[in-house]
């Protein structure tokens, strides 16, 4: 069938620092991207600006969209997290005059993108191999997504989560300082005040000040005129720097920790997934890390964990695909093709 004659379908993925738009039709395994375009979150009034400029320069017959969007999404609304955005799917269906639009949490929309994936688009961890049961997801990026696939009646069922704002639970003294210093300026000190971009900032900055380090000069030219989290962790991968290692290192340590914590919640026997767009840019140090050893730190349990697989999803538009399966109808049944 030419593509002209199938059932198109609008996808998002709606984060606090980017959105992506994309057309998307069946295909034979899963969802077939016809194109994509990538916007400026903060740079944009609402989502609806963002959606009229795609159409306009992508005019085409659409059937149904999905939009995955970080924030809770409840009876079909939802305030994003990190933007001043209130979206809902009815305002999208009067302005565009659509008929079927769904708004779902971008982290659920990542997975059920999760079952979709293929091999060279996953990085292993632990081989372990997968057991039938629960799978979970932990995505830092701008903020940090949490989400589960729970297995009912043999079909695997999204479950969104906004389980990155859960408590902040240091395990070791050098933590407790770490969290005393975001507790001065923080009423609640969550994970995702760690396990997310803004972390790697926060986590630099206490190790900086607990070491006395002195930048140099370049660092701070670059730290002024670029992103802080990304230039730190350049000068990690690159130029070797110890503190940017130290804070790479502190981060994978933390979210190994947090986890752990969801695969013992969800008892994740199918195994455990590490999105968003962090991880897989710093790899290096991330297998050099303590991640497992974090992911399986929990007293008599620790065996249970290693016999958990986990990979880090290497594909960045997982939760695009995700929405797009959603949109085509692929999710009436459970998630998988």
């Amino acid at each position: 069938m030419k593509h002209s004659d199938q059932k198109i379908a609008l996808a998002g993925d709606i984060g606090g620092t980017k959105t992506n738009l994309g057309l998307f039709v069946r295909g034979e395994d899963r969802p077939s991207m016809l194109l994509m375009e990538s916007y400026s979150s903060p740079d944009a009034a609402g989502l609806s600006e963002l959606i009229s400029r795609f159409v306009k320069a992508h005019p085409r017959s659409i059937s149904s969209a999905c939009f995955g969007i970080a924030g809770p999404v409840i009876d079909g609304r939802s305030k994003a997290t990190n933007l001043p955005w209130e979206v809902s799917e009815a305002e999208i269906k009067r302005t565009f005059n659509w008929e079927e639009v769904q708004l779902i949490n971008d982290l659920a929309a990542t997975a059920v993108a999760v079952p979709l994936l293929q091999d060279h688009e996953l990085h292993a961890l632990n081989s372990a191999p997968a057991e039938p049961g629960n799978i979970g997801l932990v995505a830092p990026g701008t903020g940090l997504g949490v989400s589960l696939l729970a297995l009912v009646d043999g079909k695997l069922r999204p479950l969104a989560s906004e389980g990155g704002h859960v408590d902040f639970a240091p395990r070791n003294d050098d933590e407790v300082d770490l969290w005393r210093s975001l507790r001065v300026s923080q009423d609640h000190v969550s994970v995702e005040r760690l396990v997310s971009g803004p972390g790697i900032y926060a986590i630099y900055s206490w190790i900086k000040k607990r070491d006395g380090y002195e930048e140099p000069e370049w660092f701070i030219e670059k730290m002024e005129l670029n992103d802080p989290p990304a230039v730190i962790s350049e000068a990690a991968l690159v130029e070797r720097l110890q503190p940017c290692i130290k804070t790479l290192e502190l981060f994978a340590s933390i979210l190994g920790a947090v986890a752990g914590n969801l695969a013992l919640t969800g008892m994740t026997t199918g195994g455990m997934y590490i999105g968003g767009g962090i991880v897989p840019k710093i790899l290096p140090v991330f297998e050099e890390s303590n991640f497992m050893k974090a992911f399986t730190d929990k007293g008599r349990f620790r065996e249970l964990l290693s016999g958990i697989p986990v990979h880090v999803i290497l594909n960045d538009r997982a939760a695009l695909l995700g929405a797009a399966w959603s949109a085509l109808g692929g999710c009436k049944d459970g998630v998988g093709p």
